[in-house]
């Protein structure tokens, strides 16, 4: 009986020996799994994995995370990637702009200061302005040639997408070059006391001359009949056949002096010097300051005809007008270059 109790202990004794080395097998494989791989791959398997993915980074160039706020991202991609990461960059770009945008209106003001002090508009509305109401002439004469210059604006701003940006800078220069050129040849063939007299003179005559009073009158005094049938010339270009249209059709509603002064004004100004370069400074991408600049500045040259235009014209001297204007389409024609030089990226 002792015997069998004494075989049974060692019987339980041996399997419990059995289950502790299983469990102490166990935890050392374990051991070893998580040694090689954290995979639960041999440590050799493990290796060629990390091998064959350092290559396939270098690969694609990508790097590995040195925190956690950084992205893998490559080498040449653009820094910073978030748009307002860097709000130095974006105010400086905006007040480059800012600053075009004021360059090209102050370039505007000045280009038609220079080109309509002592011109022909501005004598005509200078001696209108003697013999009828101011008020009268300067809104007929500046809305003459306001209406000239969007359409000159919307013309020049067209340009750019039958020819490039750049091409459209370029030959704006050359212009500039070429009327700086006329001018300073006139200024130099010019006496120092020469006025505005002749220029002057041939503006009255124009006004003496025209038949457009007459016709005004009569159609005042509601007796258009009167006025003895002239016919039309052949050689009219299509422009004087809408303005004559217009004046016509305008007469009904609008004072006689208004619609003379405005039909004046916008022949005078049809392919003038001051028409051109602003379609030509149009052609950049702050046409609408252009515009603007031309039409303050062309307020301001009307206001000044209209208050004293014909004393203030027999007292400046035509010579220097000349020689001013072209220095500053020298100095235009040198910037508008500058850009267009510099304008690499315009080229669509």
């Amino acid at each position: 009986m002792k015997f069998s109790a004494l075989l049974i202990y060692s019987s339980l004794l041996l399997a419990s020996t059995n289950a502790l080395s299983d469990v102490a097998n166990g935890v050392n494989s374990n051991s070893n799994l998580n040694s090689g791989s954290d995979t639960g791959v041999s440590p050799d398997i493990n290796a060629e994995v990390k091998e064959d993915y350092s290559k396939l980074s270098s690969k694609l160039n990508v790097h590995k995370l040195e925190n956690e706020d950084n992205d893998p991202t490559p080498s040449h991609a653009k820094k910073p990637l978030d748009p307002y990461a860097n709000p130095e960059a974006k105010q400086e770009e905006g007040t480059k702009d800012i600053e075009s945008s004021y360059d090209s209106f102050i370039m505007s003001v000045s280009m038609i200061i220079v080109s309509e002090i002592g011109d022909k508009t501005f004598l005509i509305a200078a001696l209108m302005a003697m013999r009828n109401s101011r008020f009268i002439v300067f809104s007929s004469a500046f809305s003459s040639l306001a209406v000239m210059t969007v359409l000159s604006g919307v013309v020049g701003h067209a340009l750019p997408t039958l020819i490039s940006q750049r091409i459209t800078q370029f030959l704006a220069s050359v212009l500039f070059v070429v009327f700086g050129i006329k001018l300073l040849n006139e200024g130099l063939s010019m006496s120092k006391d020469l006025g505005v007299d002749e220029e002057l003179a041939e503006v009255e005559e124009e006004l003496a001359s025209s038949n457009i009073n007459e016709q005004l009158n009569d159609i005042e005094s509601g007796n258009p009949s009167d006025s003895t049938f002239k016919p039309k010339p052949t050689n009219r270009k299509w422009h004087e056949d809408m303005l004559d249209s217009f004046q016509n059709l305008a007469s009904f509603v609008l004072s006689p002096v208004w619609i003379q002064v405005f039909v004046m004004t916008f022949l005078g100004e049809w392919g003038d010097r001051s028409q051109i370069a602003t379609i030509a400074m149009a052609a950049g991408s702050d046409y609408w300051m252009v515009i603007l600049g031309a039409i303050i500045g062309h307020g301001f040259c009307t206001a000044a005809a209209c208050i004293g235009g014909k004393l203030l014209a027999k007292r400046i001297s035509m010579r220097n007008v000349t020689l001013g204007g072209a220095i500053a389409f020298f100095v235009f024609a040198i910037l508008y270059f500058y850009d267009a030089y510099n304008n690499t990226g315009a080229t669509e």
